[in-house]
């Protein structure tokens, strides 16, 4: 494993790199990759410590399926072999319990070091383990069964064992396909980022009921950020410094269309600020109530945070719009899930192309992830106040999605489509300036009638509704396809 970096020397790395590279303009990701050797994380947003993981392999002596006197040692060579297959998405994960497990008792040895974990990852291999099995489950702990054909008839009653209490934390992936293995560690990413994520709210006003909810269950903080503390971090950034970003964003852009070379410098002075107050608090997420009680202060002022977010976004940080707690939580998900951002949006139907228009100024030009490539952007002011600078990305014709927000702290609507348009290339001038026609899988009608919770929801690269699944389960939220 890799040496731990933590959130402070994340940032002070990027920062310092960030004369060659605006993360996510003219380069593949972070300049913190350039600096130190092997693959990245998954998302540095969970301030540089490891997801621990227990890795049980489960086996009888006594199984006489798929074969008597099944050698050990050699499955758990070829499953070593396929974990290193996959360091690079697993370089953040710890196995902190790494044992083959051959009877409830020696299991039952193991409790101890078990309270530590994120998750379980039981790997089946052969005939009679249930009774290791339910030991296992008796913890508590957020398990995944990995059980591949003929590993085993156990999988005739994963399903019943679901529906009892002892199994209500339990998903089972019954598949000969081992990349799979890092997929049933995504959601333990999630619940561990979740625990670990700190979110900075520029606002006057109250989140405290909120606020004490998510962290009883999700243990995450979100901290109140006052305007003058953003203010004097503005002033803190040096013009050189400002300057020399505003010009990356200015050339990296496909066009310059509205916005001064001052609203430029003053945006991204703030942006560099928003980075700096992440490092002060150790935090993870910012956000702010910009159409709220910031309006005025700070976006009419002195700029609008939307440069600022984008470039969180893209370091694989967080940047969420207009104070919307809901939706930096479900951001979060994400990148514990697939190390991917959010786009929020402001949709609105259109059932004759039995799609959905996906639209909010905000955009992130890495919505592949940090490392992914960067997508070709505009710098616009936000359309309904023509004011500001924000980011008008054109996304991906063709790309998979997945929509969905965390709405209190135990439920999630969601719907998956394909991306048919992106409006931006014909200069569709209404609605917000990045935007997204989504083809809906299911039916819109039945999208648009089921709707609740707001305008609001979040969307991500990807069909991501295995591992949404997974982790709603693990933290019991009701999910839910409004689309059928």
């Amino acid at each position: 494993m890799k040496k731990e970096i933590n959130r402070r020397e994340f940032l002070q790395v990027t920062a310092a790199g960030s004369v060659l590279c605006l993360a996510g303009i003219g380069c593949q990701g972070p300049v913190v990759l350039a600096t130190r050797k092997g693959p990245r994380l998954i998302s540095p947003g969970c301030r540089g410590t490891k997801v621990k993981v227990a890795r049980i392999y489960m086996a009888t002596s006594h199984g006489l399926w798929p074969k008597p006197k099944l050698d050990f040692k050699k499955e758990i060579q070829f499953y070593e072999s396929q974990f290193a297959k996959l360091k690079d998405e697993l370089a953040d994960v710890e196995f902190v319990v790494d044992e083959l497990v051959t009877s409830p008792k020696q299991l039952a040895q193991l409790k101890g070091k078990l309270e530590s974990v994120d998750g379980i990852l039981a790997i089946h291999f052969n005939i009679g383990v249930r009774s290791i099995l339910n030991e296992i489950l008796s913890t508590g702990k957020p398990t995944v069964v990995f059980a591949a054909p003929y590993s085993g008839h156990g999988w005739t009653g994963f399903g019943a064992l679901q529906k009892q209490e002892l199994g209500a934390k339990t998903e089972c992936m019954l598949t000969s396909d081992y990349k799979q293995l890092a997929v049933a560690i995504r959601p333990f990413r999630a619940i561990h980022h979740l625990r670990e994520a700190r979110i900075l709210n520029i606002t006057t006003r109250s989140f405290d009921k909120y606020a004490d909810a998510v962290k009883s269950k999700f243990g995450t903080e979100i901290k109140k950020i006052e305007l003058k503390r953003v203010l004097d971090a503005c002033n803190a950034v040096s013009d050189s410094r400002a300057k020399a970003e505003a010009e990356r964003w200015t050339k990296g852009a496909v066009k310059v269309v509205e916005p001064s070379k001052e609203d430029i410098f003053k945006s991204c002075k703030l942006a560099l600020a928003f980075e700096k107050l992440l490092d002060e608090e150790d935090a993870t997420v910012m956000t702010a109530d910009c159409y709220g009680t910031m309006f005025r202060p700070l976006c009419q002022s002195y700029a609008y945070p939307c440069i600022g977010f984008t470039r969180l976004n893209n370091m694989g940080l967080g940047g969420i719009c207009e104070s919307d707690l809901q939706s930096a939580m479900t951001h979060i998900i994400y990148q514990g899930l697939v190390g991917k951002p959010g786009f929020i949006s402001d949709p609105t139907m259109d059932e004759s192309q039995s799609s959905i228009i996906l639209a909010h100024c905000l955009g992130t030009t890495k919505m592949d992830g940090p490392d992914g490539p960067a997508a070709p952007y505009k710098l616009r002011t936000v359309m309904e106040r023509q004011a500001g600078v924000v980011a008008q990305v054109e996304m991906r014709i063709g790309q998979k999605v997945t929509q969905a927000k965390l709405v209190g702290t135990d439920f999630l609507p969601y719907f998956t489509g394909e991306i048919i348009g992106a409006p931006v290339s014909l200069e569709v001038d209404r609605g917000c300036r990045t935007k997204i026609t989504v083809k809906v899988d299911g039916d819109t009608e039945k999208l648009w009638k089921n709707w609740s919770s707001g305008l609001h929801r979040v969307t991500c690269y990807g069909d991501i509704t295995k591992e949404l699944g997974f982790f709603c389960r693990f933290k019991d939220i009701q999910m839910v396809n409004e689309a059928v």
